[in-house]
């Protein structure tokens, strides 16, 4: 057992000296007066006044400015709008909200919210679209690029042929097991001119007569395979049967006005028309190539997934 009078132990070993309040105070004075304690605290307190100053000195630091022809603007879009001009109130709660929105923007682009994120991503590719159409819109095309574009697509713009014919008409459906022997018979006596056409064959809502129909509407009412055998059918004579999508029809052939290859006064509008829009599809494409040169694209194609057996 220690002898805490004597300061040692029965193993006459010296022993701890107990903590005294007088000693604690004594060891405290000594730090506090020694010069790197002041320093310590002088630097501390000088750290945060700074932070507190300059957190101030930042309130407010980012420049945002409501330019007057922002502020026109906003106004424009008002009077469009509700079809007046806003008074003093409005316009202040206007200019007010972009304000807010324009912070919003800042701040939400600052967060990273603007990442990942599928309207957003479309909307500024849309934009850039916007953009490069506006570098081709004031493209002029000569007398020359119409010329040449022309030749070059003469096909897109031939005068569609024309047909002038009759036609008698048979329903499958009411002719089952005699349709063939009925349109020979219906087609000899046509060819003998000993009937009126009016009335021969079934009835129909389809007119009997056409005058200088265009092939692509005889496509659009009967088919286009039925326009197309009218294309090579001998004019002036019944023929058939030529099927269409109605049923069975015998054909006289009038007139065919073939198609021809039109001039360039003849076709203006659209020539122009197709040019500008080729034209702007490749400026466009330019445009976007020259971005794509600004980076190298690295494409890490997944695995392809291959079935369990």
């Amino acid at each position: 057992m220690t002898d805490r009078v004597s300061g040692t132990d029965n193993g006459n070993h010296p022993s701890i000296p107990s903590a005294k309040p007088s000693d604690f105070m004594s060891f405290l004075m000594a730090i506090l007066r020694e010069p790197l304690t002041h320093f310590l605290v002088l630097g501390s307190l000088l750290f945060a006044i700074y932070a507190y100053s300059k957190r101030d000195t930042n309130a407010g630091s980012e420049r945002l400015v409501v330019s007057a022809g922002k502020v026109e603007h906003l106004a424009s879009i008002f009077t469009r709008t509700w079809q007046r001009p806003p008074n003093a109130t409005e316009l202040k709660g206007l200019v007010d909200d972009y304000v807010r929105e324009e912070i919003a923007y800042r701040e939400g682009l600052k967060l990273g919210l603007d990442q990942d994120d599928t309207i957003i991503r479309r909307r500024i590719r849309q934009k850039m679209d916007f953009i490069a159409d506006d570098l081709t819109s004031e493209v002029e095309p000569t007398e020359e690029d119409l010329a040449s574009f022309l030749a070059s697509n003469r096909n897109a713009y031939l005068a569609d042929s024309k047909l002038s014919f009759k036609q008698v008409f048979l329903d499958p459906e009411r002719h089952v097991e005699d349709l063939d022997r009925t349109a020979v018979e219906l087609l000899n006596a046509l060819r003998s001119e000993s009937a009126d056409p009016q009335e021969l064959g079934d009835r129909t809502l389809l007119e009997h007569q056409f005058r200088e129909l265009p092939r692509r509407e005889v496509a659009g009412i009967f088919g286009d395979s039925f326009a197309e055998k009218l294309n090579t059918a001998p004019v002036q004579q019944w023929t058939g049967p030529i099927a269409s999508a109605y049923g069975i029809h015998l054909v006289f052939i009038e007139e065919r006005i073939d198609g021809r290859a039109p001039t360039l006064d003849e076709v203006r509008p659209l020539v122009r028309r197709d040019w500008e829009q080729k034209r702007r599809a490749e400026l466009a494409e330019n445009f976007y190539q020259g971005l794509l040169r600004k980076y190298k694209v690295a494409i890490e194609w997944p695995e392809p997934v291959t079935e369990k057996p």
